[in-house]
């Protein structure tokens, strides 16, 4: 790897900590972007589970009961689903697909930062039922299981609740441990394993990228502390705006193959 290329691994892990601390908005959805233009898609869906459990668990111990538990029952139901959809899917996607996959869920991550607060000031409070949680849960299972990135789906889930910031940023922290660990087992066969010709062939997470997760793990609780602290300090308006233009730029690296990164890659 090029020192790019570890620059950028390494800011992806902090990210994911101060992301699961609840700061910096779409920081979280940055990472897998930015673990895709290191080590390429499949490899980065499979390092970054679990370091996003990792980070998941430490939250949990920062937020710990700030969270309104309904919204489990509401959404795990469907998450289960759409992780079974996903993973049979992402065994059939090439590398090229799977970018094109992560670049328009960036792009779209974007758009709906930029026009949610139009379509939720204009909604009275929205109040969750269960056949809207199975809905919103199969979105995020496929969505979590194809580019851990199913932080716009459980927002917009979440967001119209009108939660208070800590509880909001808690009960995302419970539906997203649920979601990592279900895909987890998932993640972690193939069909060597077992023989279901729906699994890919290659379990996503090997030997090959426990060592790159072991390697990172000990940014995680760094940058959930970070998180932590920043939240409490600082106002995120500036630094999320910084984000959102960041993960535009690797959206649209991965869409269209642009040579935005062309430094990363080693020389000669």
């Amino acid at each position: 790897m090029t020192p790019g290329q570890i620059l950028i691994a390494l800011l992806a892990a902090l990210f994911i900590g101060v992301s699961k601390a609840g700061f910096g908005g779409g920081l979280g959805l940055l990472t897998t972007p930015l673990t895709v233009l290191a080590f390429g898609a499949k490899d980065a869906i499979g390092i970054l589970l679990p370091l996003l459990c990792a980070g998941d668990l430490f939250s949990l111990y920062h937020y710990w009961g700030k969270w309104r538990r309904e919204n489990l029952a509401y959404l795990l139901p469907g998450v289960v689903g759409g992780v079974l959809v996903g993973v049979r899917l992402i065994g059939r996607f090439s590398a090229r697909e799977l970018n094109l996959a992560i670049g328009l869920l960036a792009l779209g991550f974007v758009l709906f930062q930029l026009v949610k607060e139009r379509v939720f000031r204009a909604e009275g409070v929205f109040r969750p039922s269960h056949p809207v949680g199975l809905l919103f849960g199969v979105a995020a299972g496929i969505t979590s299981t194809f580019a851990h990135g199913a932080g716009p789906v459980v927002s917009m889930f979440l967001i119209p609740q009108r939660l208070p910031k800590e509880i909001f940023v808690g009960t995302t922290v419970l539906v997203f441990t649920w979601i990592n660990w279900i895909k987890l087992p998932f993640f972690c066969v193939d069909r060597a394993a077992l023989p279901l010709d729906w699994l890919p062939a290659e379990a996503i997470i090997n030997a090959r990228t426990l060592r790159t997760s072991a390697a990172l793990l000990p940014l995680i609780p760094v940058g959930v502390w970070l998180g932590v602290w920043l939240n409490r300090r600082f106002s995120e308006r500036s630094f999320v705006n910084v984000i959102y233009a960041l993960v535009l730029l690797a959206g649209l690296q991965l869409v269209f193959d642009l040579d935005l990164t062309a430094w990363l890659r080693p020389r000669g």
